[in-house]
């Protein structure tokens, strides 16, 4: 290729660009994408999540979706209720234990967007004979747009005379969700 058309070239590729770009004078605002619950604001949460359970437990994963209400008292305090399904699976797949969680608790955010978490509640079985387990939960996370992932321990402790009956155990689980306010 010729000097002359590289020249050519380059020049109606600059004139194409400036031609068809409007270049406009902007006024900096400090403005946060992502702000902090600013108090007083419905959310609710359509969300999947995943666990893991620790060596000495008879269950392997656990796998489930919840729906969680989170009404935000302040920029640093949440009111959380929530439900959902819960599949528990063990390591020879022997059995597997499906119930319905109803957690409520608080999240309190010491930095903005990133939260400490904690919830209790009860698992009702579906399985005919099976009886109610509590639970109790523990974790962190953090909120970014209207998405919020979250990592937690959940224990479960449930009646010896259950259809479904499995020790005191616990996982580890993942939550991925996304917030929409109300």
């Amino acid at each position: 290729m010729k000097m002359i058309t590289k020249i050519f070239a380059t020049a109606a590729t600059a004139v194409a660009l400036f031609a068809t770009t409007t270049l406009n004078a902007q006024t900096m605002t400090e403005t946060d994408p992502n702000p902090a619950p600013k108090g007083m604001a419905f959310k609710i949460g359509v969300g999947v999540n995943g666990g893991l359970f620790r060596d000495q437990s008879p269950m392997d994963y656990a796998y489930g979706a919840d729906l969680k209400l989170q009404w935000d008292l302040s920029p640093y305090v949440a009111v959380t209720a929530s439900g959902g399904y819960t599949k528990l699976m063990t390591k020879n797949n022997a059995i597997d234990i499906d119930f319905i969680p109803a957690k409520g608790g608080v999240k309190v955010f010491p930095i903005k967007r990133m939260y400490l978490a904690t919830e209790a509640g009860a698992g009702f079985a579906i399985k005919d004979g099976g009886k109610t387990n509590f639970i109790y939960s523990g974790g962190l996370g953090y909120e970014f747009g209207g998405f919020d992932a979250g990592v937690r321990y959940e224990g479960y402790v449930n009646d010896s005379s259950s259809a479904t009956y499995f020790r005191k155990t616990g996982q580890y689980a993942l939550r991925l969700a996304y917030n929409f306010k109300l």
